[in-house]
């Protein structure tokens, strides 16, 4: 298996800076104040790089810098940016094997993963906002015979974008590709943890868009975060990350009456219904690899980290999920036969190991895992942690609590409880795991206001309808029960 060296050591060839200033106005620039801040990898534990640490001056740069570019960039034609979202998409595919390893030095989630999601995602992302621009159209319509309305879809000016450091680059693709495509100009905030990630994209691909269109500003949420989502002259504000923060995101945006873009976390749950383990086939298979998707990335708000197993098949379900959860291989983040990485940050690793402790001192039952793994040799100092899977009931706080938020527990935890009605107060994208297409159908409906949700209908083994006879149904109930 491949194992990949670590970035700026003998064997790599990734370049790593001693200090990454901010990306302004088409150049790299030292912060107004000259602070910066150590970019520690959480595969080691070590600081390998200084990043610039942003103040509301550096955001008021930035945004100089963006909105001197504004105009002539919404002048631009659709072509002209869809071929160069093409060249960036391009160009990262090109280099892809080597974003995968930055993202992984910086982030710490396994490179099968970077190799395999984050960074095809991305690309393809561009890929589909530069198809997309070439499709829109505007529109006309003849209110009478003398008025007619027409309609043109115009870049807002000046966008705001502040990353989350679970998809560092995948996350800000998803921000940048549509603002870009529309003729936006942007100021962009990476995640503390996770800046590096992002500058080296930015030296990959800062030479294909003009100056001034994609600043990047690097700092903290208060000196940074908060200067940029404020600001007066910007003219959209968008946000991922923990739901405290969403809210002061949107105060700021409603004090400037522009619009606000939010994702944010909750605990969202997976439910298993007792039709999955009708057969030990392919379906039952999906099943437990999708109980143990929580492992995957440890912090992504698509694989949910609260199991809702129905009763009837609980036995014999949950022992089968526990083996798979114990399968996981976990090590090197760099190997590519490594199954799980280390957490984000030393912050993230210290909330986890304390709701670890939480959750056995309210009577959750340990079923696999619950401490902190130590790995061997350089490694020994990354923040790893065994993948745990907890027992218990609703009114534990373990259960109930888990923002998409730097430390908490839903960050790493796989919970299962025995009631399918039990829910709690935020729930970012529950799953449900049924066979029946009936039962698929009912769902949404009874489950109240879930957010997104999604229903997973992988390999279905259709049951056998029961029609009632012509003698004892009605014309109506007939009709339901037949296709």
């Amino acid at each position: 298996m491949t194992v990949y060296a670590q970035p700026g050591t003998d064997g790599s060839d990734i370049e790593v800076k001693s200090r990454y200033g901010h990306y302004i106005g088409g150049e790299w620039v030292d912060p107004i104040k000259g602070g910066y801040f150590e970019n520690i990898s959480p595969v080691n534990g070590k600081p390998f790089t200084e990043v610039g640490r942003g103040t509301p001056e550096d955001i008021e740069a930035a945004i100089d810098a963006a909105r001197n570019a504004a105009d002539a960039r919404g002048r631009t034609s659709t072509t002209e940016r869809s071929n160069i979202l093409l060249k960036i998409a391009d160009r990262m595919e090109a280099n892809l094997e080597q974003l995968a390893v930055i993202e992984t030095w910086d982030n710490g989630k396994a490179v099968r993963e970077t190799l395999n999601a984050d960074m095809p995602l991305a690309i393809d992302h561009f890929r589909y906002f530069a198809g997309a621009l070439r499709a829109r159209e505007g529109g006309i319509s003849e209110i009478d015979e003398n008025t007619i309305a027409y309609h043109f879809h115009e870049p807002l000016g000046v966008v705001g974008q502040i990353i989350p450091w679970n998809f560092p680059i995948l996350m800000a693709v998803w921000k940048l590709a549509p603002a870009l495509a529309a003729g936006n100009a942007v100021v962009l905030k990476p995640a503390e943890q996770t800046p590096w990630s992002i500058l080296k994209l930015m030296e990959l691909i800062g030479d294909l868009l003009p100056a001034g269109v994609l600043n990047v500003v690097n700092g903290f949420g208060v000196e940074a975060g908060k200067p940029l989502a404020s600001s007066s002259r910007i003219r959209k504000i968008a946000f991922t990350g923990e739901t405290t923060t969403g809210r002061l995101i949107m105060q700021y945006a409603s004090e400037n009456i522009i619009p606000v873009t939010l994702e944010l976390g909750g605990k969202s749950p997976n439910i298993f219904f007792d039709d999955v383990v009708a057969e030990k086939d392919a379906f039952y298979d999906k099943a437990l690899e999708g109980f143990t998707m929580f492992a995957l990335n440890r912090a992504r708000s698509a694989p949910v980290r609260r199991a809702l197993v129905q009763r009837s098949m609980y036995s014999d379900f949950v022992p089968d999920a526990i083996a798979r959860v114990e399968a996981i291989t976990q090590g090197n983040p760099l190997d590519v036969s490594t199954m799980m990485g280390a957490r984000a940050s030393n912050d993230q690793l210290e909330k986890i190991l304390s709701y670890l402790d939480i959750g056995k001192q309210e009577g959750a039952k340990v079923l696999t895992g619950g401490e902190r793994n130590v790995l061997e040799g350089d490694l020994a100092g990354g923040y790893y942690v065994q993948p745990t899977v907890f027992e218990g009931d609703n009114s534990m706080r373990i259960f109930r609590r888990g923002d998409l938020r730097p430390g908490r527990l839903a960050d790493q935890l796989r919970r299962r409880v025995r009631r399918p009605q039990d829910r709690q107060r935020h729930s970012l994208r529950p799953r449900r795991r049924p066979v029946d297409p009936r039962r698929l159908a009912r769902l949404p409906r009874r489950q109240g206001d879930p957010g997104r949700s999604r229903l997973d209908e992988l390999l279905p083994r259709l049951p056998p309808r029961t029609r009632p006879s012509a003698a004892t149904s009605s014309p109506a109930s007939a009709a339901r029960t037949t296709r």
